[in-house]
């Protein structure tokens, strides 16, 4: 990791070494970086001088925490406070947060939480610590800590658990923005510490919007909003007066004017409604015909909002259905809707993708004939769930570094921070959930399989790449459908991010030619 001086735009000498990070922090004088890095026994949070060895770091936090757990580190703006937060596994269910005062001579950490089994995401701000909590309440509410008093029955509750789940709390301006996701649309309540509410903020049209971000001291924040309809746009929002204006977009030739983005719901296997994104070009005749890709996550409380995706732009442009499903396991409605699509549960994800095509090919926006389904890292596993329980269903499958033998998963890379949402086969009754749904295991000698694309490479630090490499030769072992299972793999790219441009152009083009070539689309 190089370090560069942005004011000069030099490199400066020295840096740190090639390593997992979990939060880098400069200090205020540009001396000193805090960070925290995983090391063979586990995460820890070092203390770097600018300029000297990285070898004579020292250690402030950690011992005792095992590669299991994930820790980050922040730093106040003010650079007063270091906070250390320990994830106990992705989507962790138990977080705690610990804070050294800076500023104080040979000062500790300090436990703000760390006996209560729930996730706490703080925020650092103005000498308080903003806590959004799903402690007694599912669908999170919002704390406040003043750091001169931070026992726990000093804790003031400033955000009460409501109707709508907290996906996010940010801060700018002097004051909080609180963004709800109401039915799968951000709805952001502009606050003061108090939790009294100043002004609100809504997305322009169907779409993602990110929490506002900027300066505790500045009224300049700014936010970032995109829809299926809209490529990526960067706006200003001036926090004194609420004016909002665009400040940069993605240039992009997509005619918005001409796509129609609707949300639909349907009727998963047991009953339960669950919400799904509609993107296609204005006019759409129903008649069961259109080339459909449907695409889904459903895991780890991650919400998936209809953002602009060049996949999807794509699809539409050439006359196609672009559809995403809100699938339990996320975190759309909260809690509740994340372990209703997890551990024991987790079949229940895969039933509301399989009812998502359903329902598509059931109204007449596409056949199985006509009918992909795309997904990558748990959306591998998602589709890879798919393509072995419901094979008719699909005429084409990209499945891209994803998770497939979940029998030994655990055992490669950084997958144990998945048990908690997952299991482990070590345990017996998990063994037998895993079992019953694990693609590489499902997989029928005979059965006519659709035409599948893996998509893996050996830089992949995340997911072992063995996975897509073992399914590819037991699917082209298995499938009597003629249709083609192919392996794309890279040996230099990895899970995500990272990749040139022209590689980006590269991967995207070859996904869509398969794919459209096997829907008969003109490429």
């Amino acid at each position: 990791m190089k370090l560069v001086d942005v004011a000069s735009r030099t490199t400066r000498p020295g840096g740190l070494p090639l390593a997992r990070y979990s939060g880098v922090n400069i200090s205020s004088d540009n001396t000193t970086i805090y960070y925290s890095r995983q090391t063979p026994a586990g995460p820890r949070i070092f203390e770097h001088t600018i300029g000297q060895d990285p070898a004579t770091d020292r250690e402030l936090f950690g011992k005792g925490y095992g590669p299991e757990k994930i820790i980050g580190a922040s730093l106040s703006p003010d650079g007063r406070w270091l906070m250390a937060t320990i994830l106990h596994g992705s989507a962790a269910k138990k977080t705690e947060v610990y804070l050294r005062d800076l500023s104080a001579r040979d000062g500790k950490f300090v436990a703000l939480v760390n006996d209560v089994e729930a996730v706490f995401a703080p925020t650092l701000v103005d000498g308080h610590v903003i806590l959004r909590t799903n402690w007694d309440a599912p669908r999170y509410r919002v704390l406040l800590v003043d750091l001169k008093q931070p026992a726990r029955d000093e804790w003031k509750e400033i955000v009460p658990e409501g109707d709508h789940p907290i996906s996010a709390v940010s801060a700018a301006g002097g004051r909080l923005f609180v963004t709800s996701l109401e039915n799968v649309q951000a709805r952001v309540r502009v606050m003061d510490l108090t939790g009294k509410v100043v002004a609100e903020m809504r997305p322009p049209l169907v779409g993602s919007m990110s929490a506002p971000s900027g300066r505790w001291s500045s009224n300049h924040a700014f936010f970032v909003f995109s829809s299926l309809a809209q490529p990526t746009t960067v706006y200003h929002y001036d926090v004194a007066t609420g004016a909002q204006t665009e400040f940069a977009r993605l240039d992009v030739p997509v005619d918005s004017s001409s796509v129609a983005v609707k949300q639909v719901w349907y009727e998963s296997k047991d009953g339960t409604k669950v919400p799904m994104f509609i993107a296609h070009r204005k006019g759409l005749v129903l008649d069961g015909r259109t080339p459909t890709l449907l695409t889904g996550y459903g895991g780890f409380n991650i919400s998936q909002m209809p953002s602009y995706s060049p996949r999807a732009a794509y699809w539409i442009e050439r006359g196609g259905v672009f559809a995403l499903p809100n699938l339990r396991g996320g975190g759309e409605f909260g809690e509740a809707w994340h372990e209703a699509g997890m551990l024991a549960r987790k079949q229940t994800t895969f039933d509301d993708f399989i009812a998502a095509a359903e329902w598509l090919v059931a109204n007449k926006y596409t056949s199985a004939d006509r009918l992909a389904i795309s997904g990558g890292s748990n959306g591998g596993l998602l589709v890879g769930a798919a393509l072995t329980q419901r094979p008719a269903l699909f005429r084409a499958v990209v499945c891209s570094v994803p998770l497939l033998d979940m029998i030994r998963y655990h055992q490669f890379l950084v997958a144990r921070y998945w048990v908690p949402e997952y299991g482990s086969s070590e345990n017996p009754e998990q063994f037998k959930t895993l079992f019953s749904y694990s693609p590489y295991h499902r997989v029928v000698k005979g059965e006519k399989y659709p035409a599948v694309l893996f998509v893996t490479g050996d830089a992949d630090t995340r997911v072992a790449p063995l996975h897509a490499r073992k399914m590819t030769a037991r699917l082209q072992w298995a499938s009597a459908s003629g249709r083609p299972v192919l392996l794309r793999y890279d040996t230099k790219a990895g899970h995500s991010g990272g990749l040139p441009l022209s590689k980006q152009i590269e991967d995207l083009a070859a996904e869509l030619h398969f794919l459209t070539t096997e829907l008969g689309m003109t490429p």
